[in-house]
């Protein structure tokens, strides 16, 4: 086993798990029981596959495993995906789960008076530093990002600054908090990630897993 050893999933710990886990119950992977229990603390699990386990990791960590190999295949958002941008990455799969997109947002009293077309600097709190700056840089707007990794929409209220970009799903959110949609960055759901060494040296199991995938899709 030590000079064949099996494949690595990385999956993301939350919401998407619980939207992922039929998609991989239809292409035939099933998680020891340890999987489901909720006290549990381990983060590495067994599956009804020998050659294949299970981790359990923040979403944002899913493309870091993958991109050095730790994980050979994972699942993870498009926003992680953007916001690294590892070329060690190849994404064959959108699994259509875990769908949102990211915009720029503002307090209701701002955005009413504001016009982006005008913005030449803008300060935004933010998860994505990058996207953000790629996102303003192409229309030749500097962006000054305050990275947080969570309560983005405190940020405006608290005087941290006056924008934020953020994912946004129902938009209840933002509404909650006096904020307000300005512009939409992207369309957001969770790919499949497949480490592209892997996928050259172990094409036969990585390839199998992405095939079973495009057919549990493809059944759904």
């Amino acid at each position: 086993m030590a000079g064949n050893p099996g494949l690595v999933m990385a999956l993301p710990k939350g919401r998407i798990l619980g939207e992922v886990m039929p998609l991989l119950r239809r292409a035939g992977i099933e998680p020891e029981p340890a999987f489901n229990d909720p006290d549990q603390r381990r983060l590495q699990f067994a599956t009804n596959h020998e050659n294949l386990s299970l981790i359990r990791v923040r979403s944002f960590d899913v493309a870091t495993f993958v991109a050095f190999g730790a994980a050979q295949i994972g699942i993870a958002g498009n926003d992680v995906l953007l916001e690294f941008d590892y070329p060690e990455i190849y994404a064959p799969l959108d699994l259509g789960v875990g769908r949102c997109y990211m915009a720029v947002a503002a307090p209701a009293e701002l955005a009413a008076r504001d016009d982006p077309s005008r913005w030449s600097h803008v300060r935004v709190a933010t998860k994505y530093p990058r996207i953000t700056r790629r996102h303003f840089a192409a229309r030749g707007v500097q962006a000054e990002c305050i990275e947080l990794s969570g309560a983005m929409e405190l940020a405006p209220g608290l005087g941290l600054c006056r924008r934020i970009v953020d994912l946004v799903s129902s938009g209840q959110t933002l509404e909650a908090n006096g904020l307000v949609e300005i512009e939409k960055i992207v369309d957001i759901s969770s790919r499949l990630a497949v480490n592209r060494a892997a996928f050259k040296t172990r094409s036969e199991e990585v390839g199998g897993w992405i095939q079973r995938l495009r057919e549990a899709l493809d059944g759904r």
